[in-house]
């Protein structure tokens, strides 16, 4: 089966009013099947929004090429497909919302398709009780919580798909730093229904995230550093390079960096662990330490 979403050669250059050129991109080639859950990782600047932004063709290539479900996104043909495909969810939820109700909100992607009013609400009620905010609908935005506002724009996202889209949900959402305004609770929200979209509903994730937590959490994850990817692949062989990680200006996820240090004091631990479950399950069956046997 083909990728989902390919790029090949991909550069992206920036040009100032100036007339000063900044390169983004760098000949980045990549590909993400259809269902599978990928984070972007890496230090401001490295180039992972740009890249984002040219999955669903808010940004078009300086050179080479990007493949959404075999369409291109330079064919100007293409745009709308390509936006039915893949839909985005940014950091700040304020700035997504558009209506007085939950309900009003969701609905606004499928009203400008110029959708029949049943269609309309079955994309609706359908958006919103994936999401678990059925009971909200009619609550005005302002009033929920960040987390909740930040999954009103996902139900918006799932709810927005273009008509001739096949299926009638976006194949992919990509979200671009969704929990870095939210406190702990929000994150716990968003990050849960991101998860469950990608194992119940088969969606293609693409999650730009700070969090190696978060990170952790994806089937794979590429590490940006200018412009180019520096790393990649599943999070348990990314998260033990923790040198080179840091050599780009990362972290590690606590539990990694928890499991190293017990390493270095002669406890036997297994590399890989990523959650505190897997370390609290390997120190419980690891023998003691020699230290603790002198």
């Amino acid at each position: 089966m083909p990728a989902f979403i390919e790029a090949r050669s991909l550069e992206h250059v920036y040009r100032l009013e100036s007339g000063q050129e900044i390169a983004a991109l760098r000949g980045v080639d990549l590909t993400i099947d259809r269902g599978e859950f990928v984070a972007l990782i890496g230090a401001n600047g490295s180039g992972k929004s740009t890249l984002a932004r040219h999955f669903n063709a808010l940004l078009l290539p300086t050179a080479g090429e990007v493949r959404v479900d075999g369409l291109s996104t330079t064919d100007p043909r293409n745009l709308w497909e390509v936006r039915s495909r893949v839909g985005m969810v940014f950091q700040n939820p304020e700035n997504q919302l558009v209506a007085s109700t939950v309900e009003e909100d969701v609905a606004f992607g499928p009203e400008n398709w110029g959708l029949p009013p049943a269609e309309i609400r079955t994309r609706v009620d359908e958006a919103l009780q994936i999401v678990g905010l059925e009971g909200d609908r009619a609550t005005p935005p302002q009033m929920l919580s960040g987390g909740q506002k930040q999954l009103v724009a996902i139900a918006g996202a799932l709810a927005g798909a273009s008509v001739s889209a096949s299926p009638a949900r976006p194949a992919s959402i990509v979200f671009d730093e969704p929990t870095s305004m939210l406190d702990p609770r929000g994150r716990r929200q968003v990050m849960g229904t991101i998860q469950r979209l990608n194992a119940e509903e088969d969606l293609t994730v693409v999650l730009i995230t700070q969090s190696m937590d978060e990170a952790a959490a994806a089937d794979r994850v590429l590490v940006m550093h200018a412009g180019e990817i520096a790393m990649h692949g599943p999070p348990r062989e990314v998260f033990e390079d923790d040198e080179q990680l840091e050599a780009l200006g990362l972290d590690v996820p606590p539990v990694a960096k928890i499991a190293r240090s017990l390493r270095l004091r002669d406890v036997p631990l297994r590399p890989g662990l990523l959650t505190v479950e897997e370390l609290t399950d390997a120190l419980s069956s690891s023998p003691s330490p020699k230290a603790a046997r002198c």
